[in-house]
């Protein structure tokens, strides 16, 4: 059950993840929220991590293993940036920023190297990817809309990507 949770669970969760820093980046949820929602996010993604680290030795897996390591460094650094008062709003944006290109990278990485559906990971990756600098746009701006348009590129071209993998499996 485990390993199937594993294999499925990010199909669940990549979605979930950009729809909640949508609505942190809407003002509906408190900080305290957000900041246990990190908190919960880092031990997910270190679990998993650990749980996954020997199948994930060479190839695509390899590639994934990597965008676990530094995602959870991002994450960390996103949990930090919560943790004190006033949150720091740059580290913030940059923890945002990570989860949108370094996912971005490891789609497009996984679609030079597969032969089922690699554009919707080329596609997913690059979505994601000028959904960061659309976000950035924002966050420079700032123009929330510009935010929310990032945000939702992220969510759209990595949720693309997820589904190609757990259906490729």
């Amino acid at each position: 059950m485990l390993r199937r949770l594993r294999e499925n669970g990010p199909v669940v969760l990549v979605p979930l993840a950009w729809t909640f820093a949508t609505a942190a980046h809407l003002d509906l949820l408190a900080l305290r929220t957000v900041l246990i929602a990190h908190l919960v996010m880092d031990a997910i993604i270190a679990a998993f991590t650990v749980l996954s680290w020997r199948e994930m030795t060479d190839g695509v897996l390899l590639v994934w293993r990597r965008v676990l390591v530094v995602g959870l460094g991002v994450t960390l650094v996103g949990t930090a940036a919560l943790s004190v008062d006033p949150p720091v709003d740059p580290l913030l944006s940059a923890t945002v920023l990570g989860w949108m290109l370094v996912p971005a990278a490891g789609l497009v990485a996984t679609g030079r190297r597969i032969d089922r559906r690699p554009r919707a990971y080329t596609l997913g990756g690059a979505v994601s990817a000028v959904g960061a600098v659309v976000y950035l746009g924002g966050v420079l701006a700032p123009l929330s809309a510009l935010l929310l348009a990032g945000l939702t590129m992220a969510n759209v071209g990595q949720t693309a990507g997820i589904v190609a993998a757990v259906y490729d499996y």
